[in-house]
């Protein structure tokens, strides 16, 4: 362990409302020039057998995982085993043919139009606590019939992207996604504690559990049979990780030309430059350059930060939904680079926006929408009825969903079935809707007769 000095006492306060036996919390690694300068565990791993957080425990590192398959990708690409506009098809043939091209490119950058998994599943029924396989995920990919736009036209993050990547990487090498990061990334960089999940039942010794918060301070367990390789599903530790950061300068595998294309950040059809790079976010904090990425699934909340300039990072592994690591992360730059963070700007002057009201439909209005809808795509259904004043959406694994009309849409009260627009034919009558919103957009549904 490293000194614990001024600084440190700081940092300790930063996490000091987890510190104690009866919260879940977090680990923290500090790297500087190459070495990890602070590393410490708050809080507690598992509630139920009191077993602490430390610098050497295992969480699920969820979208962090994504600089892994970037790194996957970039080294293939300088093998010259692939090329980024490769139609994703010469690899995956059994990925539709939506009618326009998609490339690895598309997908490292999330600019494919590829629909989320997440939300997806969950319209379709699916539980965040469901067994989800990789399996399952790649069967989900075969079935979307439409993509959420053009490829190359906008940026939505996509989960479904990410997976893809992994099953080229097998595809191309003949290894398991598993096999290839444990041979060329884990192993060489000494990352002992880390691997790629592909079997939820899988026991990992050290692993922290991870918890949802409730009402009056208390907690549950969040479980977690997920396997969704090369977007998630990653298992390490904050010192493991403190290595791969170290790789960025070093560049012990991978040599410079990989690192430099892992920092290539993408740039739509219109020539606008976008953040997102090979798994990697780009932008700044306090006038210094920042690259890093956010995780979370489950009860995990992950955040790994580079300031490349100063040689600095910084890993913060939690294992309860409330926290906000990328926050946290910040508050330990400020700790340790006071000396060269510019002044903080002051927050925006933010007014109440305006909400227009839009008059109720008369009940009886509403009747023309009620009846079964089904999309052929999630092979699921909703049916649609009337409660009072509004329309009610049902399905037989959720909750009902509230939708609340606003001008020509009804807007849900469920994060995944956030607005409907209804479909008619030439008559007027009501032959459907689309549901769109967050990341996955116009998903069709047809009304049954």
């Amino acid at each position: 362990m490293t000194n614990h000095g001024p600084l440190e006492a700081k940092v300790d306060r930063v996490f000091a409302e987890w510190d104690k036996p009866d919260s879940p919390g977090a680990a923290l690694s500090v790297i500087r020039d190459g070495e990890i300068i602070y590393k410490r565990g708050y809080g507690m791993a598992n509630l139920e057998y009191d077993i602490p957080i430390a610098p050497t425990t295992i969480f699920d590192i969820a979208s962090v995982s994504k600089q892994f398959a970037g790194f996957a990708i970039a080294t293939l690409l300088h093998e010259g085993k692939l090329a980024l506009d490769d139609d994703i098809r010469m690899h995956l043939p059994d990925v539709p043919d939506f009618g326009t091209k998609i490339t690895i490119r598309h997908l490292v950058h999330h600019t494919s139009g590829l629909r989320d998994w997440v939300q997806a599943l969950v319209i379709a029924g699916g539980e965040m606590d469901d067994v989800i396989s990789f399996k399952h995920i790649l069967k989900m990919v075969r079935r979307q019939k439409e993509l959420n736009f053009e490829p190359g036209t906008a940026f939505l993050y996509s989960n479904t992207g990410y997976n893809l990547l992994a099953e080229i990487v097998e595809k191309i090498t003949g290894d398991s996604f598993r096999e290839w990061t444990d041979a060329n990334i884990f192993k060489p960089l000494a990352m002992t504690s880390t691997h790629f999940h592909n079997d939820h039942e899988m026991i990992v010794k050290n692993r922290a559990y991870s918890y949802l918060s409730v009402k009056d301070n208390g907690f549950k367990n969040a479980v977690n049979n997920l396997t969704a390789l090369g977007s998630s599903s990653l298992y390490s530790t904050v010192e493991d990780l403190a290595k791969w950061i170290m790789n960025f300068d070093d560049a012990r595998i991978g040599g410079q030309a990989v690192i430099e294309q892992m920092h290539q950040r993408g740039v739509l059809n219109n020539g606008k430059q976008i953040s997102y790079a090979f798994g990697l976010d780009i932008g700044e904090y306090r006038a210094l350059k920042m690259v890093g990425h956010s995780g979370s699934w489950r009860g995990f909340r992950s955040h790994l930060l580079c300031f490349p300039d100063q040689k600095f990072g910084i890993v913060i592994l939690c294992n309860l939904d409330t926290f906000n690591p990328l926050n946290l992360a910040k508050k330990i730059a400020d700790i340790y680079l006071a000396d060269v963070l510019a002044p903080e700007a002051p927050g925006p002057d933010t007014q109440p926006s305006e909400r227009n009201e839009t008059e109720p439909i008369a009940p009886e209005q509403l009747s023309e929408f009620e009846g079964d809808y089904y999309t052929e795509e999630l092979d699921t259904t909703y049916t649609i009825g009337v409660r009072g004043d509004r329309l009610v959406a049902q399905h037989r694994r959720h909750d009902d969903i509230s939708l609340t009309c606003a001008d020509d849409h009804f807007v849900g009260d469920a994060w995944f079935f956030p607005e409907i627009h209804f479909t008619r034919d030439d008559t007027g009558q009501v032959t459907g809707f689309r549901l769109t919103g967050n990341r996955v957009k116009n998903l069709r549904f047809k009304k049954k007769n």
